[in-house]
């Protein structure tokens, strides 16, 4: 089992989010800026999923869907 670091998760994030909606798994991990195990990948595909910042179609296709603006946003609300 591979723990990834934080800037591992960062790239992959960043990377997917560059090519949000046009490549599968396998595409997004070749278009990284540096290796990193396949085995480590999934791990933060599948944290990626978990917190809601990416989406996988059925057709494999992964999108990034994290929406920080929207996100600040919400958190600045008062309740009231």
């Amino acid at each position: 089992f591979r723990s990834p670091t934080l800037d591992t998760v960062r790239m992959v994030e960043k990377t997917i989010e560059k090519n949000s909606g046009e490549f599968k798994k396998t595409q997004i991990w070749e278009k990284l800026p540096r290796k990193v195990m396949w085995s480590t990948y999934l791990t933060v595909i599948n944290y990626l999923e978990e917190i809601n910042h990416v989406i996988i179609s059925e057709n494999g296709i992964i999108t990034h869907i994290w929406n920080p603006k929207l996100a600040r946003k919400i958190n600045s609300r008062k309740s009231y």
